[in-house]
């Protein structure tokens, strides 16, 4: 089967299927966020604290564009 056949063939809410896609960059994002802060708490042992307030911070801000991606479908379904 090609590839139009197959998505001429899906149905129902495609909302779902773009929050699913939407959610792969805040996830990355997260990720690349604890994994720099995990390198940078090795280099400087004492900036530990600060670097995980500001880690808490960016996963927030991060996880706001997800959320941001979930409500997006609801609100132009008009």
């Amino acid at each position: 089967m090609d590839i139009i056949n197959i998505a001429a063939g899906v149905t129902g809410n495609l909302g779902v299927i773009g929050y699913g896609l939407a959610a792969i960059g805040p996830g990355v994002g997260v990720g690349l966020v604890v994994s720099k802060t995990i390198e940078s708490i090795a280099r400087q042992p004492e900036l530990a604290a600060r670097l995980q307030v500001t880690m808490w911070l960016g996963i927030a801000f991060t996880e706001a564009l997800a959320l941001i991606g979930l409500a997006t479908p609801f609100i132009f379904a008009a």
